[in-house]
């Protein structure tokens, strides 16, 4: 009880700060919110999307040399943010969060770009607001609402797409109609994508590579005239094909003789009710927010049968307070999250079924001010209170307080340093559904995860040219492990580096160049794929770079990316084992026809020099024993898009 005492008091006080905040701008009623981002931060926009053309999370972050995506399936691609993994980051969907954790072998949110109309991330130190469970910063998807996709002037609308991928005879077809009538707003989207298996640049099967993939996207929104706003979406997405016997692995040639692959059919929903007031004034901007998130797996054997479901039901309540010099967000928000696993076996493995979840409830406050013309500062707090129960029925109550503090100082008209901090608490998190044992038993080795983050930086702007420098680190404490034999394994994960990017800007094009340098340790050696499940990969250093430019005048816009991976020796065992470098370059051109400004035509050539390689962040690239999973050979990709 004096432990819950003393953290509800470390947020009152907080809170209190706020309020005094606001008392000192009572005195102007129309104020201006200035949002104060740190220069830390990812932003991938709608400009961003359509330039791409992403096919799967790889493509969406190809060119952020700081964020790594491992496996070539999508069904077990795996993000990993300055080297650590997106499940250590409070990761949401249209503000639903998201509780992905179902098998190592698969992707912990299953997401289709296609889907999406903006992707932010807080790298490391994320805001309070950002929600439980920050360890290593925050990642935001959203995803398209009919006003993003309304030509000006037009009350309905839609678009159909049609493309091609020679590697695999990869056919996609989706559509969208939306429209506006009277404050109301509405949206459907569909999406089919049917595939062969796909070749390495050897020209070799992958194994398990066959596309097929559904998704769809459906909004409502009414919008009252006195600026009351109340959206409803759902969010599906299917993934259901041969894979290999684990998804993310190509095969491994030692251990249990097992099939070269299975069926996985993994399936994520999510829905999500908002409420916003479009008009606010001084003091009232509210937000109101509940959602519920799901993914289901079923992994069918000749002799075992496999169903497990994750899911989060969740919300929040908040209101940002106008003050004369930024903005001031309080609220609340929740989380009842629930591992379920049940499996079919033999008479050797009998049949069980299982269960964890967990309930936790935080108040928080997120001040973002500019304190002079020069100084932007973003301060926060949240307190946490979470009930775990485990597969024996017993309950684990913990508490904790975050914290978080963040800078930007205008050093010159053109250059601008940053820096910022923060320690999370996270509480317990939910072990994965498939090494869930029924024979667990938890005692007080089970401790709350806790983690310590910093950065600093410089960025240089002037006339068009930019160049930005950044020193980071991670530490996270009492990381809960896949382990069967254990509910209570933990590791201690450091992940340090430093990234490096800079480029120029034109009225018609860009060019950027990036480069990042990331080592992570697990319990104080270097990390390898295995211990690394659900925390990190061995990176090293990244080379990217991008490109495009428009010839208004001809409707024509030609781009090209390349990421340069190198050679990595600081990895784990004796001799260490070295990972091999790879170099992957992709073009396109994109021709709309003055003569028809809605439709658009878009080529690509992918990995144009047909390189043979597997992706950094992809597992088991260290084992003599592991066949990683390769990526795609030289492909050339035709879409048409046609907008109504």
């Amino acid at each position: 009880m004096r432990k819950i005492f003393w953290l509800l008091a470390a947020q009152t006080s907080f809170i209190s700060i706020s309020a005094y905040a606001q008392d000192a701008g009572t005195t102007q009623l129309n104020r201006i919110v200035i949002e104060a981002p740190t220069e830390a931060s990812v932003a991938v926009g709608e400009e961003d999307l359509q330039r791409i053309n992403p096919e799967d999370v790889q493509d969406l972050f190809a060119s952020e040399p700081s964020i790594s995506v491992g496996s070539s399936l999508p069904i077990s691609q795996k993000i990993y943010v300055q080297g650590v993994e997106e499940n250590n980051l409070a990761v949401s969907i249209d503000g639903s969060r998201q509780n992905n954790k179902i098998f190592h072998h698969n992707a912990t949110t299953l997401i289709d770009p296609a889907l999406l109309k903006a992707v932010s991330i807080e790298p490391g130190v994320a805001p309070a607001d950002a929600g439980p469970g920050a360890l290593a910063g925050s990642m935001a998807f959203e995803t398209m609402d009919a006003r993003d996709l309304l030509a000006e002037g037009r009350v309905i609308g839609g678009f159909l797409k049609s493309e091609f991928d020679s590697n695999g005879s990869v056919f996609t077809n989706s559509g969208a109609a939306y429209g506006v009538s009277q404050g109301f707003e509405w949206l459907g989207f569909l999406k089919y994508a049917d595939g062969d298996l796909r070749e390495d640049g050897d020209g070799v099967d992958i194994l398990g590579s066959e596309t097929g993939l559904l998704s769809g996207l459906g909004k409502v929104a009414y919008e009252a005239p006195s600026g009351d706003r109340f959206e409803l979406s759902y969010e599906h997405v299917v993934d259901d094909n041969v894979r290999p016997y684990r998804a993310n692995i190509g095969q491994i040639t030692a251990g249990r003789p097992v099939p070269l692959t299975r069926n996985y059919d993994l399936a994520r929903s999510n829905v999500v009710f908002t409420y916003t007031d479009e008009t606010p004034e001084g003091w009232w901007d509210p937000k109101f927010q509940i959602g519920y998130s799901m993914t289901d797996l079923v992994v069918a054997e000749d002799d075992s049968f496999s169903d497990a479901s994750t899911g989060s039901f969740n919300g929040r309540l908040e209101n940002r307070f106008a003050v004369d010099n930024g903005s001031i967000t309080a609220g609340f928000d929740f989380y009842h999250d629930i591992a379920d696993y049940s499996y079919s076996g033999t008479a050797t493995w009998p049949g069980y079924d299982v269960t964890e979840n967990a309930t936790n409830i935080g108040a928080y406050t997120q001040a973002s001010l500019s304190l002079t013309d020069r100084l932007d500062v973003s301060l926060g707090g949240r307190t946490d209170f979470q009930a775990f129960e485990g597969v024996d029925g017993a309950t684990h109550d913990n508490a904790g307080v975050s914290g978080n503090i963040s800078a930007d100082y205008a050093l010159t008209d053109f250059l601008t340093a940053s820096a910022g901090a923060s320690h999370v608490w996270a509480g317990i998190p939910l072990a994965e559904n498939f090494i869930t044992n029924p024979d667990w038993v938890y005692d007080d080795a089970l401790q709350p995860v806790t983690a310590d983050n910093v950065f600093a930086g410089l960025r240089l702007e002037h006339s068009g040219f930019w160049a930005e420098g950044k020193i980071f680190r991670t530490e996270i404490d009492n990381a809960r492990i896949a382990s069967w034999s254990s509910a209570t394994a933990s590791h201690d994960l450091v992940s340090q580096g430093y990234e490096l990017t800079a480029g120029y800007g034109w009225d018609s094009g860009f060019v950027s160049l990036g480069f990042a340098d990331i080592h992570t340790e697990i319990d104080g050696s270097p990390a390898e794929s295995y211990t690394g499940n659900y925390l990190t990969m061995p990176l090293g250093r990244k080379i990217t770079l991008e490109a495009a430019h428009t010839f208004v005048d001809w409707g024509l816009t030609l781009g090209a990316d390349a990421q340069f991976v190198l050679e990595y020796d600081d990895t784990a065992g004796d001799p260490a084992p070295v990972l091999p470098s790879y170099e992957v370059v992709n073009v396109f051109a994109e021709y709309v026809p003055e003569f028809a400004p809605n439709l658009s035509v878009r080529g690509e050539v992918n990995n144009l020099f047909n390189e043979t390689y597997a992706s950094r962040a992809t597992y088991g690239q260290e084992y003599e024993t592991v066949k990683p999973l390769l990526e795609p050979g030289r492909s050339f990709k035709l879409a048409i898009t046609g907008r109504f």
